[in-house]
């Protein structure tokens, strides 16, 4: 059986560190898992628990690829000290319907990476904050890579060693679970 991961990259921009980082992943899976890519978060419209029943395309393209995934992996730059808001908007919409939703026991892991030395570190805390909240099971362990700007090569790897390293540990966390 394969182990489906769903990468979601919180960054809207085409390019960014973060989409980077889940392409780096794809290079450090361990067998039998594959991390497949949901990018429609800019359609997400804002949560509105009145559109609960009936939220739309987006939403519910969202909630069927989190429910689809054995684990899903959250990629998150960091804005303003935070996540972004609509990488948060996503996840609420995941968390919902209260009792029902498709975050509810899902394990779910957490990178970020940033141009700053930090790795968007505050970022990836309240990610897991509020996955932990949603009811997903956070693994333990993080991938934070700072001064993302010089961290890839040309092929989308990490180029530091213990980078990959700890991105593996963190995917092979995610397939246990």
């Amino acid at each position: 059986m394969t182990i489906t991961i769903l990468g979601i990259a919180g960054s809207l921009r085409g390019e960014s560190f973060n989409r980077r980082l889940l392409a780096a992943a794809r290079h450090e899976l361990p067998p039998g898992a594959e991390l497949l890519v949901w990018d429609d978060l800019a359609a997400v419209p804002p949560f509105d628990e009145d559109a609960e029943e009936a939220p739309g395309e987006a939403v519910t393209g969202l909630r069927k690829a989190v429910a689809e995934a054995h684990a899903v992996l959250i990629a998150t730059p960091e804005y303003n000290n935070s996540l972004p808001g609509q990488l948060k908007n996503a996840l609420d919409w995941a968390s919902r319907p209260y009792g029902a939703a498709v975050l509810t026991g899902k394990p779910a892991g957490v990178v970020g990476a940033s141009p700053g030395p930090r790795g968007a570190v505050t970022a990836r805390a309240d990610a897991r904050r509020v996955l932990a909240a949603a009811g997903a099971r956070v693994v333990d362990g993080e991938l934070g890579v700072g001064d993302a700007f010089r961290r890839f090569d040309e092929h989308g790897r990490l180029l530091d060693h213990d980078l990959r390293t700890a991105l593996a540990d963190l995917l092979t966390a995610l397939v246990r679970a």
